[in-house]
């Protein structure tokens, strides 16, 4: 396995990295309205509101076949720089193109290692600080990652392509049929943006306090009981949101002495789950080399 670099800290607003992974245009902060008409109402604060059936009267203890199945240890392919060639494109050849220290590109590499897919979607790493000419010539004008060459096609933004390889490849589904399920899910993908901005927000003392973030997200996962996840099975909702849990919380205990899971059961027994996915931790960062990534680009501040 190679060995893990240092981690961008911060997505752009596009659901792709960029040569420019700290761009100031943020997406603002949306409610997010209920996806289950319900008796039982929570309303939390201004930034989100969810509305919650009656729990069940017994939880479930199965656990999503995506956590173990399909899983493939492999070795990480080097970076490609402006030294490097292009691989013999358009051959054929499913390709899926990231940065290893990008988080929008880590929901992808994830989606693709708990499908099993590792024999049918190779990993085409880039380098965004020595980036080759060819791969915004030849392969994606945009120039970010993640990209997806496909069927002759390059595709991107990530949200769409976790999306687009669950349903176009082979392996355990990643999305639940339950209609209600999936309303939620929409309304969770439409709030990862606004719950980012909202933690690195408070980073620099701008802002919601980060803890009402959390406190959202601590609600989000009371939503279902039959199981420890967003959508209670593990899902892309999931992957979604874990590069960025990921990165928050490491720094939040280091720097501010702040543990994101202190009073939120629910979040800390959902980063527990999700660091047994063993898709989920090959693609994890150091988070030693994170937190001093993260110094060396926010303003530190009491919380």
């Amino acid at each position: 396995m190679a060995s893990l670099k240092i981690c961008n800290p911060f997505p752009t607003s596009t659901s792709q990295c960029s040569s420019n992974p700290f761009s100031s245009n943020r997406m603002p902060i949306l409610p997010i309205k209920s996806a289950l008409s319900s008796t039982n109402s929570v309303s939390v604060h201004p930034i989100l509101s969810f509305h919650f059936p009656v729990p069940a009267s017994k939880k479930s203890t199965t656990i999503s076949s995506a956590m173990s199945s399909g899983y493939v240890q492999e070795d990480l392919p080097p970076a490609l720089d402006s030294t490097s060639d292009p691989p013999p494109l358009f051959d054929g050849t499913t390709r899926l193109y990231i940065s290893y220290t990008c988080p929008y590109a880590q929901r992808v590499w994830i989606t693709r290692n708990c499908k099993g897919l590792q024999d049918k979607i190779k990993l085409a790493p880039i380098d965004l600080k020595n980036r080759p000419a060819w791969y915004k010539e030849r392969v994606y004008p945009p120039n970010k990652v993640p990209a997806l060459e496909h069927n002759n096609e390059v595709k991107g933004e990530s949200l769409d392509l976790i999306k687009y390889i669950d349903t176009h490849f082979e392996g355990p589904s990643l999305f639940p049929d339950d209609p209600a399920k999936r309303q939620f899910a929409d309304e969770l993908f439409s709030y990862v943006n606004s719950f980012c901005k909202t933690v690195t927000s408070s980073f620099k003392g701008e802002g919601t306090d980060a803890g009402i973030a959390f406190d959202d997200i601590e609600i989000a996962l009371s939503k279902f009981e039959d199981g420890p996840f967003f959508l209670g099975q593990f899902s892309l909702v999931d992957i979604a949101y874990a590069p960025f849990i990921e990165r928050f919380h490491p720094f939040l205990l280091d720097v501010k002495n702040y543990d994101i899971t202190h009073g939120r059961p629910k979040l800390a027994t959902w980063i527990e789950e999700m660091n047994k996915n063993e898709g989920y931790k090959q693609t994890r960062c150091d988070p030693k080399e994170l937190v001093e990534s993260y110094k060396k680009r926010f303003m530190v501040i009491e919380i």
